[in-house]
């Protein structure tokens, strides 16, 4: 059990039921017994520990019993290989994976450390756990495509949670200033390396505080799990071998403090212009859709402002960030949950914090004007009526509570799975997660049915 191997060494002499037997009766009963045991068996074993005449420690049995049967082969592993290799079958049965590939509990072990200690470090600094709905009449807290499900006694359509932001803020409203939730959320979106429609996260919410003190908790709080859980501050990842290209090993130092990026000052000096002000006006967005055009980079329709500065800073500044890099600043059009920066007309007090060339947090200080807040939700409900369906909807329930009055608060949420694939050297989100989303089997790769 644990994980652990142990060698059995049986022989018919040491068996307590035996004892008294003739000796071709003996051979009969054990030879009998051991034909019933198979690969993949788990077994029953009573005896003594030993070492054999090679000096391997061993477990002498004076008893063995069947347990549970195994009615299939489990797979050969190839010769050099040191478990199953094939990943199809590793993700659709998962304890296949575990009971051949001791790699893969190992991660998993790590995966709940990672969490365990992010759960110590919150109790640690005041902050109180809290759970919020799964479900939810308006999906809010976060620009994200939802998925729809039904609530049959109200006859009501719901969504599963894309964020659970805003009943967090509620609480806060209600005077629980340090509150944080770990839990899973859900969107309706692609599914690739780093993205899996359900994934887990965890938010936090720290009233009298702002984007500045969640920058510095940041790198204390990843700096100190990845000494804990690594023995320092440097993780290895180890990038699998394309075609045409050798496998490479890459290092990513986690040492305090990490690097800062403003992200529209960042892209105007990657690359050279100076995009006009106002951000939210046709102008700027004729400017933006003549840059991706120059420079290749493609946005899917609508071409709203927010998508296109979003293709820019993830081709120009994101490919930036293979160490820990906060990507700062940014702009309201892009932030409608986000308080207006204090000494920059236009953008928010915002970051997110990229490693390896992927989001690991986003945080900012909060906004707490609820006239503000409708005008941002009002401008978000253009986008989607312009057919942007990541866009939020306007949750009115949530302006009535910032009516009430929200303290200076800041926000801060991170992506657990995509925090376990550095820990753990693996590239792909499906090796982090014990039952990942895969396709029906059978299904053509090109499958996209009209239906959520």
């Amino acid at each position: 059990g644990d994980g652990a191997k142990v060698q059995v060494f049986a022989s018919a002499d040491k068996f307590s039921d035996y004892a008294g037997l003739e000796k071709d009766e003996k051979a009969a009963r054990f030879s009998a017994l051991m034909s019933t045991l198979k690969r993949g068996d788990i077994v029953g074993v009573r005896g003594t520990p030993g070492k054999t005449k090679r000096g391997e420690l061993s477990l002498f049995p004076t008893d063995m019993l069947l347990l549970t049967p195994c009615l299939h082969m489990l797979p050969k592993v190839p010769p050099g290989s040191s478990g199953l290799a094939d990943k199809e079958t590793r993700y659709r049965q998962r304890y296949l994976d575990l009971i051949m590939n001791p790699t893969t509990r190992s991660t998993f072990i790590t995966r709940t450390r990672a969490i365990n200690f992010l759960r110590r470090f919150l109790d640690m600094h005041g902050f109180l756990e809290v759970e919020t709905p799964m479900m939810n009449a308006i999906p809010g807290g976060a620009t994200a495509r939802p998925f729809i499900t039904k609530h049959n006694d109200l006859n009501l359509d719901m969504y599963m949670r894309i964020a659970p932001e805003l009943y967090l803020k509620m609480l806060v409203v209600g005077g629980l200033d340090r509150v944080y939730e770990i839990g899973r959320l859900f969107r309706n979106e692609g599914m690739d390396l780093t993205h899996n429609p359900e994934f887990t996260t965890c938010e936090f919410y720290w009233a009298y505080a702002d984007y500045e003190d969640l920058i510095k908790f940041t790198e204390e709080l990843l700096s100190q799990m990845v000494l804990n859980i690594c023995g320092g501050y440097k993780v290895k990842l180890h990038l699998e071998a394309k075609l045409g290209e050798p496998a490479k090993e890459l290092e990513i130092d986690f040492t305090p403090p990490f690097r800062r990026i403003p992200m529209i000052s960042g892209l105007e000096e990657k690359l050279g212009v100076k995009i006009p002000l106002p951000l939210e006006s046709d102008e700027t967005n004729a400017f933006l859709k003549g840059l991706c055009a120059e420079h290749g980079v493609e946005c899917k329709p609508p071409l709203t402002t927010y998508r296109l500065l979003d293709k820019l800073v993830g081709e120009f500044l994101e490919s930036q960030c293979l160490h820990p890099t906060f990507i700062t600043d940014h702009p309201k059009i892009m932030s409608p949950l986000a308080k207006d920066h204090r000494s920059k007309p236009g953008l928010t007090e915002r970051f997110e914090l990229f490693a390896n060339y992927h989001e690991m947090c986003n945080a900012y200080t909060e906004l707490n004007d609820p006239v503000e807040q409708r005008a941002r939700f009002a401008a978000q409900a253009k986008d989607k009526a312009a057919g942007d369906d990541e866009a939020m909807f306007v949750d009115d329930g949530f302006i009535t509570a910032l009516e009430y009055g929200l303290p200076p608060t800041a926000g801060w949420g991170m992506g657990i799975d995509r925090l376990c694939m550095l820990l753990t050297d693996n590239e792909s989100i499906k090796e982090v997660l014990l039952f990942p989303a895969m396709r029906p089997v059978g299904m053509a790769a090109d499958f996209n049915p009209d239906c959520q």
